[in-house]
């Protein structure tokens, strides 16, 4: 699952905004597999997987149609990207909406993307918000650092850095470089919390390890403000970030 950051749009914002400038992930391109109706989904996720999609659909369909979530979820990937199917935002929407209600998280986290960027319905920031709740609120690390872009950017719900900051941290603590890194920017500018060179860097650090190249700029960015004694600090607070498998971040 891609994730993408305009790094320079962001460098480019007034101190008084300070609204994060990242932008919301990508669709989740990964089929949902199920152990409710075994079968016919795993042939389906074989075909897809070797490139088969007529065979998927004919695997998925019935099921989608019976009300079989996973199903329903592929079904409506397959219309957003047009793979066996001509592209169909509308129909997407639909397949989408059918399993997000019935409680699957991806649906969730595509619905609420849909919204966003106005493919299927009308553009709408505080539908996208909800249904990024929803899915968040179930783990989904994508969803988790949308939402927080959402609240950092007050789209479609009231600016609130704080609920930004928790998003962002249950999705870092999962290994979410996107998230690990926009903490060391609300840290290093203090959105939500009190200005913490240290605990920035430490987050700049952990994502760059992860081969996050904006935070390795951040962190070498931020190093110039900083006392040799403070960067120590910072590398060692990494150290045992990564070591406990970022559980022990703080």
């Amino acid at each position: 699952m891609a994730h993408f950051c305009d790094m320079r749009a962001w460098a480019g914002r007034s101190r008084q905004s300070r609204a994060l400038m990242i932008a919301v992930l990508l669709l989740s391109f990964i089929v949902s597999r199920s152990a409710v109706f075994a079968s016919p989904l795993e042939d389906g996720y074989a075909a897809y997987t070797r490139g088969d999609y007529a065979t998927a659909l004919r695997a998925w369909r019935p099921l989608a149609e019976g009300g079989n979530a996973s199903a329903q979820f592929n079904l409506g990937l397959m219309y957003d990207k047009g793979q066996g199917v001509d592209q169909d935002f509308w129909e997407a929407v639909k397949w989408y909406r059918l399993a997000a209600v019935q409680g699957n998280a991806s649906a969730q986290l595509n619905l609420g993307l849909m919204y966003h960027k106005g493919q299927g319905v009308d553009q709408d920031f505080h539908a996208a918000v909800q249904w990024f709740q929803s899915a968040a609120a179930q783990g989904a690390v994508n969803a988790q650092v949308n939402l927080g872009v959402m609240y950092a950017n007050g789209d479609g719900i009231s600016q609130d850095f704080k609920e930004a900051m928790k998003w962002f941290r249950l999705a870092a603590v999962q290994g979410d470089t996107l998230a690990q890194f926009s903490l060391g920017l609300m840290y290093e500018r203090a959105d939500g919390v009190p200005q913490d060179f240290v605990r920035g860097h430490m987050w700049f650090n952990v994502a760059a390890a992860q081969g996050n190249a904006a935070a390795g700029k951040s962190r070498d960015d931020l190093s110039k403000a900083m006392t040799n004694e403070q960067i120590t600090e910072a590398q060692a607070m990494a150290r045992k970030c990564e070591a406990s498998n970022y559980k022990q971040c703080d």
